[in-house]
C-alpha cells in the first residue's frame, strides 16, 4: 500500500518480521557447514599432533607451533575479511574464504615435512578466521528479529558436529588398523569435503539487503533480496537517490562510544573464552594423557569424543533454544562463571586431576557451559552491536581477537601442564573464566528481541528528521 514519509523501518519490516522459512535455512546450511569443517579442521591437529610426535620427532615446541598457528592465521584471516566485507560487500568476498580452506587440508594430506605442513595450516588458518567474520555477518543481516539469536546460533552449532567429527574420524581410522602414517594424512585431507560442498552456495549468494541499501543505496536489489527471503517486501517505486541518501545510516568509526565500549566487550570475552577453550580443547590428548599416563591414544580419543557428545553438543543446542529467549547476555556471564567454578575445583581440591572420573565430569561440565554459555554468544554478538558500515570489522576484530586467545592457549598449555601440572593450567583458567563474568557484565548490552537497527545502535538520517520519499509495499 503507498504510504507518505516511509521510514527506513518500514522497508525493513518484512525483513524483521517474517516467520522463519527455507531461505533462512538455506543461508543457514550455507554458513553452517563451513563451521563444521572450521571444527573439524582446527581440533583435529591435536591428534594429528599426537601422531605425528614419534614420526617425525617433534619437539614440544614443534607440536605446540602446529598446534595453534591456524589459529594466530585466523586472526588474519578474521580481520582482512572484516574490512573487505564493509569495503567491497559482503557478496563480493564470501566463499573466498572457504576456497582458502579447502586447498589447505586437501594439500596438508600430503605435506612431506614439519615446515611444509606448518606453511599449509597458515592457509587453512586465514580461511577458518574469514569464514568467522563473514558467515556471522551475513546470517546476522538475512535474519528476522525474533528467531536472529537461534539463526546464527544455529551456524555456529554446527561446529558441535565438527568437534565430535574429528574424534570419530581418528577413533574409526585407528581402531580400523589403518597406519599412522597414512591416518593422519586421511584426517586432515578429510576436512575439505563439507566445506567443498558449499562452495557454489556461498559464491552465488546475494547481496544481504542491509549492506545493499545502508552502504550501496541500491533501492531496487533491497527490495528484490527482501522479497526473495520473505515473500512480502517493501517494493520502491524507483530507484530515487533522494530515498538512497535519506535511508543511508551516518557512518559510524569503532573509535565512537557506545561501539569501543562494545569492541571491548566482544573482542575481550572472545578471546577469554578461546583461550579456556582452545588451550583446553586443542591439547585434550595432552590433558588426558596427564589424566591417564597409561591410557593409549585411542583411549583417550574416545574418551575426548565421549566428553563432546555427552556434554559439549547439547549445550550448544541449549543455546540455541534458549538464546532467543533468556537473552545472550545471561547466557554468556553464566557460563563463564560456571566455567570458573569447574576449573576452580580441579585446581585446588586435593586428589581431582588422579580421580579420573571426577575430572571428567567436572571437565563434562565446564565444557555443557562453555558451549551454553561464551563459545556461543561470542560468535553471534558482534553482528548485533555494529552499526553495518562497521559490522564486517566489528565482527572481525572480535573474532581476531579470540583466535588471539585460541593461539595463546593452544601454544602454552603443552608447556604448562609440564611446568605447572594439570591443576595448575586448571586454576589459569579459572581466572581467565572470572574476568570473563566481569567483562560480560560491564561492556555488552542485551540485543535480544530488538531489531538489527536498534540493536546496533544505527542512525539512518531519518532520526535526525528527514523525511522519506514514498514507498509502497507489495505482497500485502
Amino acid at each position: 500500500m503507498p504510504g507518505q514519509g516511509a521510514s527506513i523501518s518500514e522497508i525493513y519490516r518484512p525483513l524483521n518480521d517474517a516467520p522463519i522459512n527455507s531461505k533462512h535455512w538455506l543461508t543457514v546450511f550455507t554458513a553452517g557447514m563451513g563451521f563444521f569443517t572450521d571444527a573439524y579442521d582446527l581440533f583435529i591437529i591435536g591428534t594429528v599432533t599426537a601422531i605425528l610426535t614419534p614420526i617425525w620427532h617433534l619437539s614440544t615446541g614443534e607440536l605446540s607451533l602446529l598446534n595453534s598457528i591456524s589459529l594466530l592465521a585466523a586472526v588474519l584471516g578474521a580481520l582482512v575479511f572484516g574490512k573487505l566485507m564493509d569495503l567491497l560487500g559482503r557478496k563480493a568476498v564470501y566463499g573466498i574464504e572457504i576456497i582458502l580452506l579447502v586447498l589447505g587440508a586437501v594439500a596438508s594430506a600430503f605435506a612431506p615435512s614439519f615446515g611444509v605442513l606448518f606453511a599449509l595450516r597458515i592457509l587453512v588458518g586465514i580461511g577458518v578466521g574469514g569464514d568467522y567474520a563473514t558467515s556471522a555477518v551475513i546470517t546476522t543481516e538475512y535474519a528476522n528479529r525474533k528467531n536472529r539469536g537461534r539463526l546464527v546460533g544455529t551456524v555456529f552449532a554446527m561446529q558441535g558436529f565438527g568437534l565430535l567429527a574429528g574424534p570419530a574420524v581418528a577413533a574409526i581410522l585407528l581402531g580400523a588398523g589403518v597406519s599412522h602414517g597414512l591416518a593422519w594424512r586421511l584426517m586432515l585431507g578429510l576436512g575439505a569435503i563439507p566445506a567443498a560442498s558449499v562452495i557454489y552456495l556461498r559464491r552465488r549468494i546475494r547481496e544481504t539487503p542491509r549492506y545493499s541499501l545502508a552502504i550501496e543505496g541500491d533501492l531496487a536489489a533491497t527490495a528484490k533480496t527482501v522479497q526473495w527471503t520473505t515473500g512480502q517486501v517493501p517494493a520502491i517505486a524507483q530507484n530515487s537517490p533522494a530515498l538512497a541518501d535519506a535511508t543511508r545510516p551516518i557512518r559510524a568509526k569503532l573509535t565512537d562510544k557506545p561501539f569501543l565500549v562494545r569492541l571491548i566487550g566482544t573482542a575481550g570475552s572472545w578471546f577469554l573464552l578461546d583461550v579456556a577453550f582452545y588451550g583446553n580443547s586443542v591439547s585434550s590428548p595432552l590433558i588426558l594423557k596427564a589424566l591417564q599416563p597409561k591410557a593409549t591414544l585411542l583411549d583417550n580419543i574416545l574418551i575426548a569424543g565421549a566428553i563432546f557428545l555427552v556434554f559439549a553438543l547439547p549445550g550448544y543446542w541449549m543455546a540455541v533454544w534458549l538464546m532467543d529467549k533468556i537473552g545472550r547476555k545471561r547466557i554468556q556471564w553464566q557460563g563463564f562463571a560456571v566455567m570458573a567454578v569447574a576449573f576452580a575445583a580441579i585446581a585446588v581440591v586435593p586428589g581431582l586431576t588422579k580421580n579420573a572420573w571426577a575430572f571428567l565430569i567436572l571437565f563434562g561440565i565446564s565444557y555443557f557451559f562453555i558451549e551454553f554459555g561464551p563459545n556461543m554468544t561470542t560468535f553471534v554478538y558482534p553482528g548485533e552491536v555494529f552499526p553495518t558500515s562497521i559490522r564486517g570489522i566489528g565482527d572481525g576484530i572480535s573474532a581476531g581477537g579470540g583466535k588471539t586467545g585460541a593461539f595463546i592457549g593452544a601454544l602454552l598449555v603443552p608447556t604448562l601442564l609440564k611446568s605447572i601440572h594439570l591443576s595448575g593450567v586448571m586454576g589459569i583458567m579459572a581466572g581467565v573464566s572470572l574476568i570473563g563474568v566481569l567483562l560480560t557484565l560491564v561492556a555488552l548490552p542485551e540485543p535480544m528481541g530488538q531489531n538489527l537497527e536498534d540493536s546496533a545502535a544505527e542512525k539512518p538520517a531519518e532520526i535526525a528528521g528527514t523525511p522519506l520519499p514514498a514507498v509502497k509495499v507489495v505482497g500485502q
